[in-house]
C-alpha cells in the first residue's frame, strides 16, 4: 500500500483548522468508537493539548509527523503519549492496534503505526546509552544526539524476512505454511524471521526456513516490504521454491507446519498482513494456471 503520506519534522507555522492526533496510553490508541469502526482524534493543531468537548489531555510527549494528502488540503498529523491512568473522553475509548484492524481506516491505521514507534523511541531513549546523558532531539532528521559524548540515536527499526515456499507435489501447487506455538489464534502462516547481524537478506530466508522446518530453498525472490509495528518489524516478503528435505520442527517454535493447496487452506491470517497477500497471490497463480 503506498500511503498518500508526506512525512516532515516541521510543524506548519500558521495555525491550521484541523489535525490527526495519534495519541497513545502506554501502546493503545486513541479512537473515536462508533462500534464497527473507528477513527484516530482530531483537534486543532495551534494547541499544545487535545481538547475534545470537555476534555483536556496533558500530553507527556508530543511529535509532529508530516501531512496526511486530503480531498481539498492536506490534513496535519501528530503523535502524542498521555499518562496510563488517563481516561478516554466519551465516545471514545483506547485500544490496541491489533483490536482496530479492519475499524480503522486504512492510512489511520499505518500511520498510527508510524506514531506509536516514534513515542516508544522517545519514551526509550531518554538518556544517551553511552555515558547516560540527557539526549537532545535534533531539529533536521528523526534522531536524538548525546550533547555530552555526541552519540546518535535514531528510531529503531527490525527488519525481517518473510517467505513463501511453493512446492509441487504429483503436479499439483503447494504451499508451506506452519503454526506458531506461541499464536493464541489457531491458524497458519508462512515463515518469518529477523535478520541477524552482518547477514543478507537472501541469506536469511535460507536460514530461518532450514532453522523452522528443515527444508532447502532455491529461486529466492524479492515480492514486497510492510512495516509492522509490533514492535517495530519492517516485514520484507519473499517468495522461493521447495529444493529439498523433509519437514523438521523447530519444536520451541513452530507447533505445525504442512504442504496445502488452494483447497485445503487453513484459517489464515488478516488481510491487513503482507503474509495474507503472500498466500492469496499464491491462490491467484493456481487460479491462474488452469484458466
Amino acid at each position: 500500500m503506498k500511503l498518500p503520506f508526506n512525512p516532515s519534522l516541521t510543524p506548519p507555522a500558521e495555525p491550521v483548522t484541523s489535525a490527526y492526533w495519534f495519541i497513545f496510553r502506554d501502546n493503545d490508541l486513541l479512537v473515536v468508537d462508533a462500534g464497527e469502526t473507528a477513527e484516530a482524534a482530531t483537534a486543532t493543531a495551534e494547541r499544545a493539548a487535545l481538547p475534545t468537548a470537555s476534555h483536556t489531555f496533558a500530553l507527556l510527549r508530543q511529535h509532529y509527523l508530516g501531512q496526511l494528502e486530503g480531498q481539498t488540503e492536506p490534513i496535519h498529523c501528530y503523535a502524542a503519549e498521555v499518562a496510563s491512568e488517563t481516561e478516554p473522553p466519551a465516545g471514545m475509548q483506547f485500544a490496541g492496534l491489533r483490536q482496530l484492524f479492519m475499524r480503522l481506516p486504512m492510512e489511520h491505521l499505518w500511520l498510527a503505526g508510524r506514531a506509536v514507534q516514534i513515542i516508544d523511541w522517545d519514551r526509550t531513549h531518554l538518556f544517551c546509552s553511552r555515558c547516560a546523558t540527557l539526549n537532545q532531539i535534533l531539529a533536521h532528521e528523526r534522531a536524538k544526539k548525546c550533547p555530552n559524548c555526541g552519540l546518535i540515536t535514531y528510531p529503531r527499526i527490525s527488519p525481517a524476512i518473510i517467505v513463501r515456499v511453493d512446492r509441487m507435489i504429483d503436479g499439483v501447487p503447494h504451499v508451506l505454511l506452519a503454526r506458531n506455538g506461541r499464536w493464541q489464534r489457531n491458524f497458519y502462516s508462512v515463515l518469518a524471521g529477523f535478520v541477524e547481524p552482518g547477514e543478507t537478506l537472501e541469506d536469511c530466508v535460507h536460514r530461518e526456513v532450514f532453522e523452522e522446518v528443515g527444508i532447502r530453498l532455491k529461486k529466492v525472490r524479492y515480492f514486497g516490504s510492510q512495516p509492522w509495528p509490533f514492535p517495530n518489524s519492517l516485514m520484507l516478503g519473499f517468495t522461493a521454491e521447495y529444493a529439498g528435505g523433509d519437514i523438521v520442527l523447530e519444536e520451541e517454535e513452530i507447533a505445525d507446519a504442512q504442504w496445502f493447496t488452494a483447497d485445503t487452506l487453513p484459517n489464515l491470517p488478516s488481510k491487513m498482513s503482507i503474509a495474507r497477500r503472500l498466500v492469496d497471490a499464491f491462490m491467484e497463480k493456481v487460479e491462474g494456471s488452469e484458466k
